[in-house]
């Protein structure tokens, strides 16, 4: 009877974390969408280090002051020489993320940023020259196939936001390498990773939006109807991207390593349909055919990455294959987390 109890239970804590998990990261996905396009405010250097700022704040208190997780703690040396390079590419593919969601629906930035693992392993096969089973190539062709269908019959494209989108994907890979060197002895979760990585991201943004935005906001601010409104909604989004963060982390405790990757492709499916019937941008047959292919490959290509971390020790298995749970979650936001700040 207590088994079944706590088998129950297990399975309602994982639906709960989940859900919680789906609902802030399409929250901050349609907030910065709104931003954009409905309040016209068209600063996505901005938009990004206000989420900076909060997500810094937000970590801050869960580690200092409520003590909601154990501080890792990283040496001066090393928060220069390993910290702060991760964190300049952390910032890079953030500000892409928003960028692309400026000039497209979506739908389309959302498909796109699942090419994340094809530019994963394309580039660790060319620069680090590591090896990748076969399976995993194979599980790549859909990935590619559906967002080349996509790209094709995208009713709302734009040059601009495409490339954004496609360049976070880089940056979002570069950053996964990087980590597996840079950050190699410490074993951040989440939180952590934003407790370091956000201040240095707002002090490497925060003078290129002042520069190159500061004078477009005084304009927005004197021309805008109902500015402070505006403003709170744009906050509330920098509150949201930390909720989602750690959300992240409590879902990553709650779930399996399969569980975990249909969820996160499901939870593409589910952004896209919300933002669709918010902002009813025009989506072709076509154009939903091939993102559902995409996320379909994506699904194949995690079940495979864990079914080769299940092999037993001296079978051939794929370069850094994901041992864990938390193995599986890149530094921040993943590549279907990496548009969580």
């Amino acid at each position: 009877m207590e088994e079944g109890l706590l088998c129950q239970w297990s399975v309602f804590r994982s639906l709960l974390a989940i859900l919680q998990w789906w609902t802030f990261n399409v929250a901050v996905i349609i907030t910065n969408k709104w931003i954009f396009q409905k309040l016209d405010f068209k600063f996505p250097l901005s938009v990004s280090c206000v989420h900076f700022i909060c997500s810094s704040i937000g970590a801050y208190i869960a580690i200092k002051v409520l003590k909601l997780k154990p501080l890792i703690v990283v040496e001066p040396e090393d928060r220069w020489k390993r910290i702060f390079p991760m964190s300049f590419v952390f910032c890079i593919n953030i500000v892409l993320g928003n960028v692309s969601l400026r000039y497209i629906p979506v739908s389309f930035m959302q498909t796109i940023k699942s090419f994340t693992p094809a530019t994963t392993v394309v580039l660790q096969w060319l620069i680090w020259r590591k090896y990748f089973d076969w399976r995993i190539w194979a599980s790549l062709v859909p990935i590619v196939g559906g967002i080349l269908l996509t790209s094709i019959t995208e009713l709302s494209f734009n040059v601009l936001g495409f490339c954004a989108a496609l360049f976070g994907c880089l940056a979002t890979s570069t950053k996964t390498i990087l980590a597996e060197s840079l950050l190699h002895g410490y074993k951040f979760d989440s939180i952590n990773t934003v407790y370091y990585m956000a201040p240095f991201a707002t002090m490497i943004l925060g003078v290129p939006a002042m520069l190159l935005e500061g004078s477009g906001i005084m304009d927005w601010l004197q021309t805008h109807p109902y500015p402070w409104s505006a403003l709170i909604i744009i906050f509330s989004s920098g509150v949201l991207a930390f909720c989602l963060n750690f959300s992240i982390f409590y879902v990553i405790h709650s779930t399996t390593a399969v569980t975990f990757n249909v969820a996160g492709n499901l939870k593409v499916a589910v952004a896209v349909l919300v933002s669709w019937l918010i902002f009813k941008n025009p989506i072709s047959a076509l154009n939903a055919i091939g993102c559902g292919i995409t996320l379909v490959g994506c699904t194949f290509y995690g079940y495979v990455r864990n079914m080769l971390s299940q092999q037993a020790p001296g079978t051939p298995r794929t370069p850094r294959t994901p041992r864990g749970r938390v193995e599986l979650l890149p530094l921040v936001n993943n590549e279907k987390l990496d548009d969580k700040i």
